[in-house]
């Protein structure tokens, strides 16, 4: 099939052309400003933030030495923490850290759940002490505990332990595999 071109259309689209210049470039220009370019963040950035939260500053909740510690990462089954809440899960290890002031107990124990059985999925017993003979501020310890648990990369999930094992001076800690 073949068109025949319209001699009077031709003549309008030349006359409606007049003035017309060609552009000169085949680049577009943009009228808004690209955006500043976000520094990425670095495995320094990234082990500074979780030095400051596991650091003793932070005071932490207002537990006292009855309260029960109970806590549990995202993606734990419920079923899993139900298991460590009743104490059914076999205490591989435990690491006493009673009578220690929180800059003896945090040195021992960061680098025992780094390296405590590394190479499966574990439950240990941390023994802090219920804080009875703390000041009226409450467990120092206790509390202390709580914190660097609730950020240590390791730990799935912890609960105060049954009293047998040691009740709300102690707690059961479940840690994930490190490969």
């Amino acid at each position: 099939m073949t068109t025949k071109k319209d001699p009077d259309a031709t003549s309008e689209f030349l006359d409606a052309m007049q003035g017309v210049v060609p552009i000169q470039h085949n680049q577009v220009v943009h009228d808004t400003p690209k955006p500043k370019a976000k520094p990425m963040k670095t495995i320094e950035d990234e082990e500074q933030v979780l030095k400051d939260m596991l650091s003793d500053e932070f005071e932490g909740l207002d537990i006292q030495p009855g309260d029960v510690l109970s806590f549990c990462a995202d993606g734990v089954q419920r079923r899993i923490f139900r298991k460590l809440r009743r104490g059914h899960y076999r205490i591989s290890d435990e690491i006493d850290l009673h009578g220690l002031n929180a800059k003896e107990a945090k040195a021992l124990l960061m680098p025992y759940l780094e390296n405590v059985n590394q190479l499966e999925k574990c439950c240990v017993r941390v023994i802090h002490g219920k804080g009875n003979r703390s000041s009226h501020k409450g467990p120092v310890l206790k509390r202390k505990v709580d914190h660097w648990l609730r950020y240590h990369g390791r730990v799935l999930a912890f609960h105060s332990a049954l009293p047998v094992d040691g009740g709300t001076g102690a707690i059961y800690v479940l840690l994930k595999r490190q490969y």
